[in-house]
């Protein structure tokens, strides 16, 4: 009979756990064409080192597309120069997942209980391995507290360092030079991806 109850027990509260574990997925409905900010980031890469350094983000630029595709468009600085990254975020039979750049890229796409705020949490594969990174993105430059704590329940749930939440410094768009080389993985720098 206690053993009983125990098992009982356990699968309530796993249950429980496993509730609260994830925020709601973007829904089938939502189209999120337009221009978004990135608010804050994580990843659970040992970045120490880097804290020190400023982080500065161009806005993000989405288009929906046909059977709940997407086309985002990142713009970014390399030596100085604006770069733009273009790829498909292909929508897969998982909700709220999407897969990009030959499928190295996994992303959940999650609702926020605060209008116009989601989470992007994505896996990266590298040839040596993989990282994670949840990004808040809203749809306005202006702070938003209760997204901000709202995200750092959502990454605490995910096992990321709250001390390596970053708040990025946003810079307005810039027009890019060059427009023409595709990218090999995760962390290629160069202008222009789909998925074949």
């Amino acid at each position: 009979m206690k053993s009983l109850v125990l098992t009982v027990t356990l699968f309530c509260l796993l249950a429980v756990v496993q509730a609260q574990d994830d925020l709601p997925f973007l829904s089938e409905d939502r189209n999120m064409s337009g221009i978004w900010y990135h608010k804050a980031i994580v990843n659970d890469l040992n970045i120490t080192e880097l804290r020190p350094m400023k982080i500065q983000k161009f806005p993000l630029v989405v288009r929906a597309l046909q059977k709940g595709n997407m086309e985002v468009t990142l713009t970014f600085l390399h030596n100085g120069e604006c770069v733009q990254l273009e790829f498909l975020m292909e929508k897969i039979e998982k909700p709220g997942l999407y897969k990009a750049v030959w499928d190295t890229l996994l992303t959940y796409i999650y609702e926020l209980p605060v209008l116009d705020h989601y989470v992007f949490y994505s896996e990266c594969k590298l040839i040596d391995g993989k990282f994670y990174v949840a990004e808040l993105i809203g749809k306005d430059l202006n702070e938003n507290r209760q997204a901000l704590e709202e995200f750092k329940k959502f990454i605490q749930l995910k096992g990321f360092p709250p001390e390596n939440i970053i708040v990025p410094e946003q810079r307005e768009m810039c027009v890019p030079k060059v427009h023409n080389a595709a990218p090999q993985n995760c962390k290629s720098q160069a202008n222009s991806v789909s998925n074949a």
